[in-house]
C-alpha cells in the first residue's frame, strides 16, 4: 500500500500537501512563518485533528526561529480552529519545553526535536489504533461505512478510523467499504476516496442523505469515524453528520464506532455541551469551487461539527485501549495508560 505522508519538516521550513487542491493537483505548500502556518489551518489547506496538532507543533518551532514571542504566538496558532482539541494540545506541550530549558540558545533545536517526535509518535500511535480496532471490523462480504476523512491525510501518516479500516485489509480482511461524501467541503468525496485508490482498497462513494437507506437494507454492518474532541463521558464532536450517522445506526442495531488517539480526549470538559463547536462562512454551503450552488442572497447555517451522544457510541478505540461504557472510567484508564 502507498504510503501517503501529508506533512514534512525539513529543518527550516515546513511543507503541507494542500488538501484543497486535492484530487485533481497534488501541490505542496511550503511555509516558513507561523503565520502562514496558522492560516493553513483556518483554510484547511491542513486538517484533520492529529494532523493539525502536527503542525501547530512545526508551527510554535517556526515562531521560536522568528524570536517572536511564545505565548503570543502559541495563542494565535491555538485560536486558528477551536473545536480540535489536539492544537491547543500541541501548543501546550510545545510552550512547556520551551519554559523547562534553562538556555535560551537551545530553545530552537529543543522545540524542533519535540515537533519531530509529536510526529513520529502519531504515526505510531495511529499504527496501534489500527491494530485495537481491526478485530472490529464486519466479516469479509459485509459493509463498514466512515464519514469524512481520517487517514493519513489527517493525520502524519496512516490514519484513525480509516488506518482502522486499512489495518483490517492489511490482515487479509474482504469486507466492503463505503465512504460518505461529506458536505459541504466533501472530504469524503475528495480526499478519503482518493486515499482508498492510492492504498487499493475498493470503496463506494454515497451521498450523506444515502446512509439511512443502505443502514435500513443491510448494506451497512457498523459506522467508524474519527474525532475532534472526545469530553470525559464520551461524548464526541466530530465533522457535521456523525450525529445523525450515529442516530442512525442507533435505529438500525449496528455497531457505532470512534477511532482516536487519546490526545483528542479533553477531560477537562464533562460533556458535549462544553464543546465549542467551530462556525465557518456562509459561501462553503452556498457555493463550491466558486461557482454559485444557491441563489444569490440565500442564508447558509455552517456548523463544522457537531456532537455525538456517548450513548450512542458502541466503543472508542484509542492507542491504549478499545474503551467501552461507561466511558468515565475507561477513557480515563486509556489516557493514563499512554
Amino acid at each position: 500500500m502507498k504510503e501517503i505522508r501529508p506533512i514534512n519538516w525539513t529543518g527550516s521550513r515546513l511543507e503541507l500537501l494542500d488538501q484543497t487542491r486535492l484530487p485533481h493537483e497534488q501541490v505542496t505548500v511550503n511555509i516558513s512563518d507561523y503565520r502562514v502556518a496558522a492560516a493553513a489551518i483556518t483554510d484547511m489547506r491542513v486538517r484533520g485533528a492529529p494532523a493539525i496538532g502536527v503542525t501547530a507543533a512545526y508551527a510554535m518551532v517556526l515562531a521560536a526561529a522568528e524570536l517572536q514571542s511564545r505565548e503570543r504566538a502559541g495563542s494565535q496558532i491555538a485560536a486558528a480552529r477551536p473545536t480540535a482539541v489536539n492544537l491547543g494540545w500541541a501548543v501546550r506541550r510545545m510552550l512547556r519545553v520551551a519554559e523547562a530549558e534553562p538556555d535560551p540558545g537551545s530553545i530552537l533545536p529543543k522545540l524542533e526535536a519535540e515537533a519531530r517526535r509529536i510526529q513520529a509518535e502519531d504515526e505510531e500511535i495511529n499504527r496501534r489504533i489500527g491494530e485495537h480496532g481491526r478485530v472490529l471490523m464486519p466479516q469479509d462480504g459485509e459493509g463498514v461505512l466512515t464519514h469524512c476523512n481520517t487517514g493519513a491525510l489527517a493525520t502524519s501518516a496512516f490514519g484513525t478510523a480509516l488506518g482502522v479500516i486499512r489495518a483490517g485489509w492489511e490482515k487479509g480482511g474482504r469486507f466492503r467499504v463505503y465512504n460518505t461524501e461529506t458536505r459541504p467541503w466533501l472530504q469524503g468525496a475528495r480526499l478519503t476516496s482518493w486515499e482508498f485508490q492510492q492504498l487499493g482498497i475498493p470503496a463506494t462513494l454515497i451521498a450523506d442523505s444515502a446512509a439511512g437507506m443502505m443502514m435500513l437494507n443491510g448494506d451497512i454492518s457498523c459506522v467508524i469515524t474519527g474525532a475532534d474532541r472526545i469530553a470525559a463521558n464520551g461524548d464526541t464532536a466530530n465533522k457535521i453528520g456523525t450525529y445523525a450517522l450515529s442516530v442512525l445506526a442507533h435505529e438500525n442495531g449496528i455497531p457505532f464506532y470512534i477511532a482516536a488517539p487519546t490526545s483528542t480526549v479533553d477531560l477537562s470538559v464533562t460533556d458535549g455541551s462544553g464543546i465549542k463547536i467551530e462556525e465557518r462562512p456562509q459561501h462553503e454551503v452556498t457555493a463550491y469551487g466558486g461557482m454559485p450552488v444557491a441563489p444569490s442572497g440565500t442564508v447558509a447555517y455552517n456548523p463544522a461539527f457537531d456532537v455525538t451522544p456517548n450513548r450512542y457510541i458502541t466503543a472508542i478505540v484509542t492507542e491504549a485501549a478499545v474503551c467501552r461504557p461507561p466511558f468515565d472510567d475507561s477513557l480515563r484508564r486509556a489516557v493514563d495508560a499512554a
